[in-house]
């Protein structure tokens, strides 16, 4: 995840941008830089790589200023070098980017038209210049940006300095978070509260949508309608845990919300959209001899395996065997010399997985991990690494770390499809297109939060609860099933829809909420079939669809949850939200620990 640190201070702020960068490294980069601007001018410093190395351009070069931004960057369009790396000067303008802009290319092309010329491969660098074509036809920056934050797609979070305006920074929010804080006589804005944390104990999280004009003597905030908001004034707190739970009442919860922002910069880590292809981070094998892959995960990984299968299957027509770690070797699998085994783990530690891992490579595999944390013992092993880029994950119950997983795994599918020469340049780039708009998706997802909340009650007194979906809506059934659970302590299961006729039928009544996964689509009227069945034995449903499906088939639901309508690819990642907020709000109906549940633990590290 990337960084940003903005100041308006009393003093020269360049050593305290530089000390907020430092707090955000947990979060992961492969540049930095900073500008400051002092009569007039923009001063900026630079560098690939870790922050030893833009220390050392500060200290060839001065950088005045009380006013100044700074960002830790984690490549996403355009390769990890100077040129690329934050902040962007475009005329008067100055920015940071957290996210992405999934339209960059179509408003890159529109102020090309118009003459502005690029320095960078970055989306984030059409923004300075969207604004600073709105200040020369006459807008004041504040002006400028509200005029231009509507044309923006995607989830982001920026940070703007204006070359003529010394006591002004604006921030803006949308998907990706950024805190604003309070100080005597100057003011801040952060990724997070940890940026902030020695500057200020009093922080405003801006909301979706929020964005704020900050001056040394306070800020104000504006919606997403530009009309100004109070947004509450809190203390972050002395602990650590205080500060990264921000003002949400559980990590868990925290998490959830952090998934447009983190799915973004996973996602653009493998895509090109400029070129409108997916490339997979240093990746020297020859896939198209992978003619079998063997999947091995736990849990909530397992799940997103299963998904994976249906579209490496789909696209690349590579056979997939998919195992639970813990079943794996005890079975003996015979595994071809020259296959790939692909390993998901959220830590890159859990003992099962490492001893299937161990297993595979005995038997002469090629070795492929998914993992959130580079460092680890699995992607120390791995032929191929497919880092995910959730940022640190507190909740046991996964939530980010598997949508990052999903979103990994649909670019290697496609990745795997066009080096077997089953996917043309065009439908390469479709895919790239429908990717692009998973955190926009996910974002509107999670504007439902309070609808799936005011619902909590009509599952929270189950003992039983069902989960039914079809195709890769099956998994997501696991999925919710195995979240309530885990958090809960609701005994629940997940079904293909089809299968509730081979048994688990006679478990419906009407104490058993059934909660069933249909976007419109391939396999919805197979599905609402099977859900009219149960509806005819007096199951309570709880209906999770598109405004299409709900039309169709809504009526008679005891409950239903909207959400956007999404291309098949990306279904599974943007229906995830709804089987996790459901969870999260049935477990704190009931006062459950949500963060750490009994007898769990994040990582297993033993057998």
């Amino acid at each position: 995840m990337c960084g940003i640190v903005g100041i308006i201070g009393k003093e020269p702020v360049a050593q305290r941008l530089f000390d907020g960068l430092k707090r955000l490294e947990y979060r992961g980069y492969d540049s930095a830089g900073i500008c400051t601007l002092e009569n007039g001018d923009f001063s900026r410093a630079r560098a690939q790589g870790k922050l030893h190395n833009l220390k050392a351009e500060l200290e060839e070069k001065d950088l005045p200023g009380t006013l100044g931004i700074a960002h830790t960057r984690w490549a996403t369009h355009g390769v990890p070098n100077v040129p690329n790396a934050h902040p962007h000067i475009a005329g008067k303008v100055a920015l940071v980017v957290n996210g992405i802009i999934e339209n960059f290319k179509s408003l890159r092309e529109e102020l090309q038209a118009d003459g502005r010329e690029f320095l960078s491969e970055t989306d984030s660098e059409v923004v300075a210049h969207l604004v600073d074509r709105e200040m020369e036809r006459g807008k004041d920056p504040q002006e400028a940006v509200a005029a231009i934050l509507s044309r923006l797609h995607g989830a982001f979070a920026i940070a703007f300095l204006f070359q003529d305006e010394p006591e002004l920074m604006i921030g803006a929010r949308r998907g990706a978070p950024l805190t604003v804080g309070a100080g005597e006589g100057e003011n801040y804005l952060g990724s997070d509260a940890i940026a902030l944390a020695p500057l200020t104990q009093k922080i405003a999280y801006l909301e979706d949508g929020d964005w704020v004009v900050v001056k040394r003597d306070g800020f104000q905030i504006y919606d997403s309608d530009n009309d100004p908001v109070e947004r509450e004034l809190v203390e972050s707190g002395a602990s650590a845990s205080a500060v990264e739970k921000g003002n949400y009442r559980h990590f868990m919860q925290k998490e959830i919300f952090e998934q447009p922002a983190v799915v973004a910069n996973t996602l653009a880590s493998y895509m090109r959209p400029i070129d409108g292809t997916v490339a997979l981070p240093d990746n020297d094998l020859d896939l198209s001899t992978i003619d079998r892959v063997t999947i091995v995960a736990c849990g909530t990984s397992y799940y997103a395996g299963m998904v994976a299968k249906y579209w490496i299957e789909k696209f690349a027509r590579v056979a997939v065997d998919i195992d639970v770690a813990s079943e794996f070797r005890y079975r003996d699998p015979v595994l071809e010399k020259g296959g790939l085994a692909l390993f998901i783990s959220q830590s890159g530690e859990t003992a099962d997985t490492l001893a299937a891992l161990d297993h595979s490579r005995e038997q002469g595999q090629i070795i492929a991990a998914v993992v959130n944390v580079p460092t680890s013992a699995m992607a120390r092993e791995a032929d191929l690494l497919l880092p995910t880029h959730a940022g640190p994950e507190i909740g046991v119950a996964s939530t980010k770390a598997f949508t990052c997983q999903l979103a990994v795994l649909a670019a290697f599918a496609a990745n795997l499809a066009r080096a077997k020469g089953l996917m043309s340049a065009d439908e390469e780039a479709e895919i790239v297109k429908h990717l692009q708009e998973a955190p926009e998706a996910i974002n509107e997802a999670l504007n439902h939060d309070d609808d799936i909340a005011a619902m909590a009650h009509l599952v929270a007194p189950a003992r039983d609860v069902l989960y039914l979906g079809r195709g890769p809506d099956y998994p997501l059934a696991l999925e919710g099933a195995l979240k309530l659970k885990e958090i809960s302590y609701i005994h629940a299961e997940g079904y293909a829809a089809g299968e509730m006729k081979h048994g688990p039928i006679a478990l419906i009544d009407e104490d058993v909420p059934v909660i069933v996964l249909a976007p419109s689509g391939p396999y919805f009227e197979k599905t609402v079939s099977n859900m009219q069945e149960v509806r005819a034995r007096g199951g309570k449903i709880i209906f999770i669809s598109d405004a299409k499906g709900l039309e169709e088939a809504g009526d008679g639901c005891v409950a239903t949850i909207e959400m956007p309508e999404a291309h098949p690819l990306i279904q599974p990642i943007v229906y995830a939200v709804p089987v996790q907020l459901l969870a999260y709000h049935v477990a704190v109906a009931k006062g459950t620990d949500v963060d750490q549940p009994r007898n769990l633990a994040k990582s297993v590290t033993v057998e």
